[in-house]
């Protein structure tokens, strides 16, 4: 499906409105990949910040559990299930062990997220199979479902591998049969987790324009293709979930909901379709904003005050929105500084730290500098552009491909800057850009001859070896 495009003003929104809110955005320091508004089934502003583009299939993390609930949908409309079965019913030989409580629980309490056990982390635990280790979860903390609100993405994920057991498809073909071709969705993928599973709370890639596609079929009430009763009930508050923070106005069936009766799909990180139904609305917000809790209330706010609650009749024309040289947040500060002159190039050794480095060492050049560290996997090196993205691959081996959690042979693409932010203070900023989404903070300071640095790292289950302080000097 290609859409139609319109001047902003021609649906009741100011140019000017738009330029205010990029502007919030940037000066907020947001890594911001692209934005996108609709109205009344145009758009009227599109922008990828560099090196992002249209065609990118971005990382939608926990945007992937609404989808699940259209999955879930298909099937109560097929007959397939209903959302009072118990979920055991689906997984006889692996909850046959397992709590009450849980075995107990229905389809429609986890599309709820009032499920019954505590959450798990199959991160940590490096399960052969997550389904099996869904239901071997101790006892401590269980409630009947249905009961009281708990974030429970394992739940979701469940939910995913139920419907790909019932139907036999992988969950994306599925969707594909049911939905994305009768939408003009294009080509969508998601990735795995252990046991052969779609990793389905947080994994789907799509293109952003595709994520607009399906918000815009929710918005619509499914449109005739999915019935109109299961949508609205998937977007409506089934459970109060202010206890998670004051701008929650409720929870559907892994859909949110926010104010001036809107909801939305929310992955980790600010991937974000944001639909306002009574003004026929919608954003798409994506970026890597992991560790940034200010960053919702930032994107949303700023969207409801500055844009959504001031729409009114068409507007005289205007200019458009000046889009040029917004590109991926890089360090900002000072580009170069005396002290580069005295530290460039020396190596220094490090005391005992959590990270396990034993040399460093900058390089600074005209317009960029070269990390270079030694750690338990040998010599590394980390170009970074000086008040500027230098891209490449993170230098770290064995991360996660396809199956999340388990090593792998990626190197991540990633987008890497540096800035002076003191005489003796280097920044780096590193942000990961692949199928996998993460940032790591570098913080340097120089004393003499002395050097400490502290490492903090925004990602799922990687860069876990950029973690920490540590100290050491050079002779």
């Amino acid at each position: 499906m290609s859409y139609n495009y319109a001047a902003p003003e021609e649906l009741g929104i100011s140019s000017a409105w738009i330029q205010e809110y990029i502007d919030v955005l940037e000066s907020s320091h947001l890594a911001t990949h692209d934005l996108i508004i609709l109205r009344k089934g145009k758009i009227v502003f599109e922008h990828y910040w560099k090196p992002f583009h249209r065609e990118f299939r971005h990382r939608m993390y926990s945007v992937t559990k609404s989808f699940v609930s259209l999955a879930v949908g298909f099937l109560e409309q097929e007959g397939k299930i209903s959302l009072d079965d118990p979920i055991s019913k689906y997984f006889p030989e692996e909850s046959k062990n397992s709590h009450p409580y849980l075995k107990a629980q229905t389809i429609r309490h986890m599309l709820m997220m009032a499920t019954a056990m505590p959450n798990a982390n199959y991160f940590k635990d490096q399960p052969a199979d997550r389904v099996v280790h869904y239901f071997d979860k101790p006892a401590m903390g269980a409630k009947p479902s249905g009961t009281v609100f708990n974030y429970d993405s394992e739940g979701s994920f469940l939910l995913g591998a139920m419907v790909e057991r019932v139907t036999g498809m992988r969950l994306m073909d599925f969707l594909k049969d049911r939905l994305f071709d009768k939408i003009g969705v294009g080509e969508l993928d998601c990735l795995e987790c252990p046991g052969g599973h779609s990793w389905s709370d947080s994994a789907l890639l799509c293109r952003p324009i595709d994520l607009l596609r399906v918000a815009e079929f929710c918005m619509n009430k499914g449109e005739g293709i999915l019935n109109e009763e299961y949508v609205t009930a998937a977007t409506s508050k089934q459970i109060d979930n202010s206890h998670c923070g004051a701008g929650n106005k409720g929870y559907g069936y892994q859909f949110w909901r926010y104010r001036e009766n809107s909801f939305g799909f929310i992955g980790m990180g600010c991937q974000y379709a944001l639909c306002l139904p009574d003004q026929e609305l919608i954003l798409v917000y994506n970026g890597d904003n992991q560790g940034n809790t200010a960053a919702q209330s930032i994107i949303f706010e700023n969207f409801f005050d500055m844009i959504a609650c001031r729409i009114g009749e068409p507007l005289p024309p205007a200019p458009p929105v000046n889009t040029e040289g917004l590109t991926l947040y890089h360090a900002t500060g000072e580009k170069h500084v005396a002290l580069e002159q005295q530290i460039s190039g020396k190596v220094y050794k490090m005391e005992e730290n959590p990270m396990g480095i034993t040399e460093f060492s900058i390089v600074f050049e005209e317009n960029r500098g070269i990390l270079r560290y030694t750690n338990a996997q040998g010599q590394k090196q980390l170009p970074f552009g000086l008040c500027e993205n230098v891209y490449g691959d993170f230098p770290q081996q064995g991360y996660s491909d396809r199956v999340g959690s388990q090593p792998g042979n990626r190197l991540y693409r990633c987008a890497a800057s540096g800035a002076w932010v003191g005489k003796k203070n280097l920044f780096i900023k590193v942000q990961i850009i692949d199928t996998y989404f993460g940032n790591l903070n570098i913080n340097i300071g120089f004393e003499g001859k002395g050097i400490g640095i502290l490492m903090t790292r925004n990602a799922e289950w990687f860069l876990l070896e950029y973690e920490g302080f540590a100290g050491g000097s050079y002779e």
